[in-house]
């Protein structure tokens, strides 16, 4: 792997924050494609918090407070910027742990350089359109990591310039591409359903996905049955016009946009929070035989698409090595479901399809459909772009290293769910058994976004794998 220089810290800002936080913003500059540093940089944004330790006035010196290594934490996604630090529960339980915390804006999110569509448009043709983004996977993240840390500790001890990384989601797919690329920088890595399909296909990891959403999708409609029939009556509403309804911020309310609401039901309070979006739906149709405004806003932010677009362009090319293109590999993998038609069809035939009698309508979960390109107002003008990387192949290398992986000598530990939605727990098994001397703890009573949800059981879980000793 060759080499990365330290990256360029361009501005740091430190403030007191209530809670006596001492919260550092930085801004790096790195290259934009680390093949060819010559092309230029690109700004990264991260913020580091720390709790200093007391200090007597008149005795005590800055110096005198002990060094504290960096704990990273990498968010979901892709195509997410790192969490605000105050609300999350990482940062309390990792201060007091005795680390520094660095919560990392990924290049493309966020304050680093957040793609949108007029930067991707401005690229030039499609093809350049492709190579760009191509530049925002997993492999120029950990490029990023590791510019970054070694800028932050090039004047530490030995000891201290190695970092700790946290990855939840997709941040535990970074995590291991940071293993398998840059292990030298790390001195322990935890994850929490972030255990990548490291060994599948993209075809496969969605094959093993769409069976976890149709458990979930029974259980919606096992809690809430009178949904079964909301949902189609909204639906039929929806067929009144060919291509769907106006939504206040551009794009059209479509049966395909209604049912990837199931995006949040592999959460904790996904079924509800879903629920009460139909209820709202309802509602006002009951009231008003239309959708008023306040209910379109709140259908708007329940799928991220438009202000997060870097999810939906590269969503699945997460899953793709060297010469594998991912061709819409979850529209392949959901015509083997019947309950997943709807979705199958081009937009103005799936408008059309019969809804009567007791056909039950079934959610997507995470996946990315190209129909979304056409419904969402900020993907619209990328559907040259997002169609043309579906068929790209010609990744310039793989994003793990499985036989690194297997000499891994970095201490790992892992939280898994096995009913993740999200994550598919006979893949995630499958890369347990891959990298060498992981710990990890199985269990059924979370879902995905346990970290969020009750992180304190989750972060109490992964240190006691760390200081839990067997023999």
């Amino acid at each position: 792997m060759n080499p990365v220089q330290p990256a360029h810290l361009a501005r740091s800002r430190s403030h007191i924050h209530s809670g006596g936080f001492h919260v550092t913003e930085l801004f790096f500059e790195v290259p934009e494609n680390y093949a060819h540093p010559e092309d230029g940089t690109i700004r990264l944004f991260a913020r580091s918090i720390k709790r200093p330790e007391k200090m007597i006035p008149g005795i005590s010196k800055p110096e005198d407070e002990p060094r504290k290594p960096y704990l990273v934490y990498l968010e979901g996604g892709p195509g997410f910027a790192g969490p605000e630090p105050r609300g999350h529960p990482v940062t309390n339980r990792a201060l007091d742990a005795g680390y520094t915390v660095l919560y990392v804006d990924y290049r493309g999110t966020g304050m680093s350089n957040h793609i949108h569509t007029d930067l991707v448009l401005n690229q030039g043709d499609v093809n350049l359109q492709v190579e760009y983004l191509k530049l925002f996977r997993a492999d120029s993240i950990v490029r990023d990591l590791e510019a970054i840390r070694l800028c932050l500790t090039k004047s530490w001890e030995l000891e201290y310039q190695k970092w700790s990384i946290f990855g939840q989601s997709f941040g535990g797919f970074v995590c291991l591409s940071y293993l398998s690329k840059y292990p030298q920088g790390l001195r322990e890595v935890f994850m929490t359903g972030g255990l990548a399909p490291v060994k599948r296909q993209p075809t496969e990891v969605y094959s093993a996905l769409y069976k976890k959403v149709i458990e979930r999708n029974e259980a919606y409609y096992a809690k809430y049955p009178e949904d079964e029939e909301n949902v189609l009556r909204i639906a039929r509403y929806l067929t009144m016009e060919e291509d769907g309804f106006p939504l206040p911020g551009g794009g059209r309310f479509t049966i395909h946009r209604l049912l990837g609401l199931g995006m949040g039901f592999g959460c904790h309070g996904g079924l509800d929070g879903v629920h009460n979006l139909i209820l709202k739906l309802i509602s006002d149709l009951d009231q008003f035989n239309y959708f008023t405004t306040p209910t379109l806003m709140a259908l708007e932010r329940e799928v991220p698409f438009d202000t997060n677009p870097v999810y939906a362009i590269l969503h699945e090319s997460i899953y793709c090595s060297k010469g594998v293109a991912s061709n819409w590999a979850a529209l392949e993998a959901a015509r083997k479901y019947d309950e997943f038609i709807n979705l199958t069809k081009p937009l103005h035939l799936s408008m059309s399809l019969p809804l009567h009698g007791k056909q039950r309508l079934y959610f997507s979960g995470e996946m990315v459909y190209p129909c979304f390109f056409d419904t969402y107002p900020t993907l619209q003008p990328l559907k040259p772009a997002a169609e043309a990387l579906a068929k790209h192949s010609g990744w310039a290398e793989d994003l793990y290293d499985e036989e690194q992986l297997r000499r891994n000598e970095v201490p790992v530990y892992a939280v898994s769910y096995i009913d993740d939605m999200y994550v598919d727990i006979e893949a995630a098994r499958e890369t347990a058994a891959l990298v060498k001397g992981i710990k990890v703890h199985e269990t059924n009573q979370l879902h995905h976004n346990a970290i969020r949800a009750k992180g304190e059981e989750v972060l109490g879980m992964l240190f006691r794998l760390r200081d839990d000793t067997l023999d």
